[in-house]
């Protein structure tokens, strides 16, 4: 166990990191995710406020759907990157990083002063967040709800039961599988993982969690991307929406995207020996072009990988650089995201 953004957070369970990164990829894995923040919003103004401040264009979503965005400020700086769910017409689920919680909420704040028409709730400490994932993960979900979860198509969301509890289902992940997020009321989220145990889901901590994601290329806030970095330097422009009326960081963000990035992240596969960790740099004709963001040894590919930003012209894949890890020089290639990528 460690402490995280304010909540005590498994590690890893009694077995090892590597078996519960080969039970995501190979059955199903678990993860209690009940730290992410999670904010509705409603009212008649509901849609065009969310429309306004994030980069997603939510007032095309339809009810039960769902957009991966990122939420910038007014310098185009990424503050998180969240997933919103329309539940109806007025009413919207935003489900947001932990470490970044305060953050997102005091910026959010500041932007709806003077409409009284949008109501914000924080139901984080009402509900539970259960991540199954893994491509077992759907005919687990099927014993356990009454109607069929495996017909619930990516990035929608539902409600349902899970093993009797009323749950919200989204089939949403961070692990680059399929998968589940099921959100119960946070007494009884505990008898849903015990259900989910029982059904042979394993459990899994943050160790497997951060391989996972970054072997299917899912950036990390804080490591990946900061505030200092925009979108078009991350990668994450195909998930901002510019288009929206008011969006309060489309004036910085056009910007960026005319002036192109002067950087840009990149997946790292190391050919010489050892791991690039975050913040060892990166070295190409002799200089410091970059630096590590994420890294680690991937077991489904066995190779160790990572990501960083190097400058704009050493980020085409099979570029040669060097990683300097504590003072040794370890040779890299530039690769392309993911590392890993389901084939069904």
């Amino acid at each position: 166990m460690a402490p995280f953004a304010g909540w005590d957070m498994p590690i890893r369970y009694p077995t090892d990191i590597l078996k519960e990164v080969a039970a995501v990829r190979r059955s199903a894995g678990m993860f209690d995710v009940s730290h992410m923040g999670r904010i509705e919003f409603s009212g008649t103004n509901a849609t065009a406020f969310l429309n306004r401040t994030l980069s997603a264009d939510v007032a095309s979503l339809r009810p039960g759907r769902s957009k991966y965005h990122v939420i910038c400020n007014e310098a185009g700086g990424i503050i998180d990157d969240a997933i919103v769910y329309r539940l109806s017409d007025t009413h919207f689920l935003l489900v947001v990083n932990a470490g970044n919680f305060t953050s997102v909420e005091s910026w959010l704040a500041r932007q709806a002063v003077g409409l009284c028409s949008v109501n914000k709730e924080v139901i984080t400490g009402r509900t539970g967040m259960i991540a199954l994932q893994g491509p077992k993960s759907a005919e687990t979900m099927d014993r356990l709800c009454p109607t069929s979860a495996s017909s619930l198509r990516p990035f929608r969301i539902a409600t349902t039961e899970v093993a009797g509890v009323p749950c919200r289902v989204a089939r949403t992940g961070y692990t680059g599988e399929d998968g589940f997020e099921i959100m119960p009321p946070a007494e009884r989220t505990a008898a849903v993982w015990r259900s989910l145990l029982e059904q042979g889901a394993v459990p899994c901590g943050l160790g497997a969690r951060d391989v996972l994601r970054l072997e299917a290329g899912l950036l990390l806030h804080g490591n990946d991307m900061t505030v200092d970095n925009d979108p078009w330097e991350a990668g994450l422009e195909r998930f901002v929406n510019l288009d929206s009326p008011g969006y309060v960081a489309g004036a910085a963000l056009r910007k960026i995207r005319d002036a192109g990035p002067a950087k840009r992240l990149v997946g790292l596969r190391m050919t010489g020996r050892g791991i690039a960790r975050h913040g060892h740099p990166i070295l190409a004709d002799g200089r410091r072009v970059g630096t590590v963001t994420s890294g680690t040894h991937s077991p489904t590919i066995d190779a160790n990988i990572g990501m960083g930003y190097v400058e704009i012209q050493y980020a085409e894949p099979s570029t040669s650089v060097e990683i300097d890890i504590r003072g040794r020089l370890a040779a890299a290639d530039v690769a392309s995201l993911p590392f890993y990528k389901r084939t069904a």
